[in-house]
């Protein structure tokens, strides 16, 4: 299982939109690319120095194929409606991760 982790510092300014975009439009568009399986948006529970609101949204792919599949075909639009709608408002990174044994 791999994990797309996508890092967002989103300003206060536009926090509750994007948010809301987040939870009711974005995150259902990245799933129904078909890529992942699942998906989690987390709150970094940090204070931030340069302010802002830190999230971390978790997709879960079955397979580095599946990620690359997204990253190719499906990323650069779903990517740009973000910067299109918060622009400077919003910081983002992203790292690809693998989970090697998980532990209950």
């Amino acid at each position: 299982m791999i994990i797309y982790n996508v890092t967002i510092n989103i300003d206060e300014s536009v926090h509750d939109e994007w948010l809301q975009w987040m939870q009711t439009k974005h995150i259902k568009d990245v799933l129904n690319t078909g890529c992942f399986t699942s998906a989690r948006l987390v709150k970094v529970l940090v204070d931030e120095d340069m302010g802002g609101v830190t999230y971390s949204a978790q997709y879960f792919a079955p397979s580095k194929e599946a990620l690359a599949d997204y990253k190719q075909n499906h990323a650069p639009l779903l990517r740009n409606e973000g910067m299109e709608r918060f622009a400077d408002k919003m910081l983002t990174f992203r790292t690809d991760l693998e989970i090697i044994s998980e532990h209950e």
